[in-house]
């Protein structure tokens, strides 16, 4: 049985620890991950779920997302939910999250990738995913419209895109400099 550890309301590790498909208790957070691949178009690679899946099943998503497993650090769980879903290898080691949004006991830490990528080579993990495809901003918002997207906030979306050419919340990113590590 897959366990995930559980936070304080400051992102501390409890200790404690909970079983995939109970109920966080009160005062207690999981942690969740959300990879976001982007390629020189500013497209994003967008997965649709199996049609067997219990939630969102049909829908299509974002790149990749999962609950980080127990003992995993938030950038271990980016890894392995990017491998596992798209047979993707990348070390999130040294990344910091984009942004984090905290929700009713839980945090999403976002990563944002930005990689050329053809689509007809991804490994598609066959239990999570059916196929996959790269989307303009457009194309995302009116599949939320049309509901054939997971229902994400649109402003979210918005966010998103914008997070892809910025560094931060004050100017565009060049991204062919490298980011300085202090």
């Amino acid at each position: 049985m897959e366990k995930f550890d559980l936070y304080n309301y400051d992102r501390t590790l409890s200790g404690k620890t909970i079983e995939r498909g109970n109920p966080v208790p009160d005062g207690y957070y999981r942690l969740v991950v959300v990879v976001l691949i982007f390629n020189s178009k500013g497209e994003l690679l967008i997965q649709q779920r199996q049609s067997y899946k219990k939630n969102w099943s049909n829908l299509w998503d974002i790149s990749s997302a999962g609950h980080v497993t127990a003992g995993e650090t938030s950038q271990q769980g980016a890894s392995r939910e990017l491998k596992e879903e798209l047979g993707i290898d990348y070390d999130f080691s040294n990344t910091a999250p984009v942004m984090t949004i905290s929700f009713p006991h839980g945090f999403n830490d976002f990563y944002i990738i930005h990689k050329d990528l053809d689509v007809s080579k991804l490994q598609l993990q066959e239990e999570e995913v059916q196929a996959a495809k790269w989307a303009a901003k457009e194309e995302v918002l009116q599949m939320i419209d049309d509901g054939r997207f997971i229902p994400y906030n649109k402003g979210i979306v918005d966010f998103i895109f914008f997070q892809f050419d910025h560094q931060g919340t004050h100017t565009k990113a060049d991204w062919t400099v490298p980011i300085k590590k202090v």
